[in-house]
């Protein structure tokens, strides 16, 4: 009897994520079931990465975790790593029953009903298009979806292996995303997170030309993307991420002022603030042009929140350009931001610069952008003590009915009617920034009732402590549906 259930043991990035859950639908609909107990599971999806070295190894000890933990289970390896790896990793991995790369997520089911039957395969396709489809099972907290735009990415910076994985940039049609945000936002779901590898390319790859055929050539195709979405009715809101700071479309501010439900929140990875490391990154900006950029943005839109990434110890660094990438973090004053040791990937033009950095070196330095970073962070928290702001609720921690500690890490323990909650406001982007610490008063049902996963609720802002934020609830403005047919598995 062919085997139907499936478990998705998931590694790596929102877009990685996202391939998970359309895969899962894609499964769904051939007849198989997802289960949220690996117990239950016949086949184990482990859902890869094969960004950096450290995702790399992680997902690797999974493959080997799982296998002795489930021995019985068929194990098959999809995502990033596999697409990267596929016949390398089915030759030396006999733990692995089937290995599916990402170029095209519709053929999963036809793939396992192989494995199914015993056929132990590889299996890999052309990066083109992009792949989508209805999605039921997300994996987020109630209430928030990402939605990818593109796929790929033509940049070709210098230290990524992202084109190697997933090959140049492609466009997902205008209608396809609208469709899928209208059937998300009618499901529910209050916080759209746009995602690509650079949303600001969007429109402009080799196989986006009858796209950009049928379009205003003034405008960017992320502005008019951004039209098309502001077209919509309902109540949510929409979070941009990862826009490349080369090409960052300026016409998508005046669209963002009109239509409140975009969010004044980007996603900038600036990398470096050092002019011969940002060349070496294969980049055409500038420690002057970033800031320039920065001051841009926040002279259209004074209350945007501003997140960033920097990567330590690329090869060349000098101590004076990492004292200069300091200098650039302080005069941007980000709102959070990222900072990592540098990674050496093979087959990316940065595997044979020199001189390469000493890990310890790219680590310490890492180590001083965060400091920096986190100094930073508890000043500009701090404008929204005093502030109402709307909150969408993600998880429900109540104190103990002793008033001891409810194991949340908090250390409220002072009164046992207090509940405690945990949620994000519009300016804190899901799993990457803080959170807001929600207190309610257990006693009153209507407070309980409104303090609940997927709902958006109104709270004053008490306190900043440290990245997270101490909040009061005052009033429910939002309730998630009940008849709902999402599922969410955080």
């Amino acid at each position: 009897m062919t085997k139907h259930t499936f478990f998705i043991d998931q590694h790596g990035c929102a877009k990685n994520q996202t391939d998970g859950e359309i895969m899962s639908g894609f499964l769904e609909r051939e007849g198989f079931t997802q289960v949220f107990d690996a117990d239950k599971a016949d086949f184990i999806l482990i859902n890869s990465c094969g960004f950096i070295q450290s995702a790399k190894k992680e997902s690797i000890d999974a493959i080997y975790d799982v296998k002795s933990a489930y021995p019985d289970s068929k194990i098959v390896l999809t995502g990033c790593l596999a697409e990267r790896y596929a016949n390398d990793l089915f030759e030396s991995m006999p733990e692995l029953d089937g290995v599916f790369g990402n170029g095209d997520l519709s053929k999963i089911a036809g793939f396992m009903k192989k494995v199914s039957g015993g056929q132990r395969t590889v299996q890999t396709f052309d990066q083109c298009g992009v792949s989508a489809g209805q999605r039921k099972n997300l994996m987020n907290f109630k209430g928030s979806a990402f939605v990818k735009i593109t796929e790929g990415c033509s940049n070709h910076c210098s230290f990524c292996a992202i084109p190697l994985i997933r090959g140049e940039l492609r466009s997902r049609p205008m209608e396809s995303i609208i469709s899928e945000i209208k059937e998300l936002t009618e499901q529910g779901v209050y916080e759209i997170n746009l995602i690509g590898q650079d949303l600001a390319a969007y429109g402009s790859g080799e196989e986006d030309k009858e796209m950009r055929a049928g379009l205003n050539p003034v405008r960017s195709p992320l502005c008019q993307l951004l039209e098309k979405i502001s077209e919509l009715e309902g109540d949510f809101i929409v979070r941009l991420l990862y826009i490349h700071p080369d090409h960052f479309n300026t016409d998508i501010l005046s669209v963002m002022k009109k239509d409140s439900r975009f969010v004044h929140y980007f996603d900038i990875p600036f990398q470096s603030g050092d002019d011969k490391t940002i060349l070496a990154m294969n980049r055409v900006g500038s420690q002057k042009k970033y800031i320039e950029l920065v001051e841009k943005i926040r002279s259209e839109l004074t209350d945007c929140m501003l997140r960033t990434t920097f990567l330590a110890g690329f090869p060349g660094e000098s101590d004076e350009a990492a004292e200069n990438t300091q200098t650039f973090l302080k005069a941007i004053q980000p709102d959070w931001s990222g900072c990592f040791p540098y990674s050496r990937e093979e087959d990316t033009p940065a595997w044979s610069m020199k001189p390469r950095v000493p890990a310890k070196v790219a680590q310490a330095r890492a180590d001083a952008l965060v400091k920096l970073q986190t100094e930073i962070t508890n000043e500009r928290l701090s404008r929204f003590v005093g502030q109402t702001v709307n909150v969408l609720v993600e998880e429900v921690i109540n104190a103990g009915a002793d008033g001891t500690d409810g194991g949340d890490g908090t250390g409220a323990d002072s009164d046992p009617s207090e509940g405690l909650a945990i949620g994000r406001g519009w300016f804190q982007a899901p799993e990457v920034d803080g959170s807001i610490v929600i207190r309610y008063d257990l006693d009153l049902e209507a407070e309980k009732s409104a303090v609940q996963p997927g709902n958006v609720i109104k709270v004053q802002i008490l306190a900043s402590t440290g990245v997270d934020l101490d909040a009061r609830f005052l009033s429910l403005v939002k309730e998630f549906p009940k008849d709902s047919e999402l599922k969410f598995i955080s």
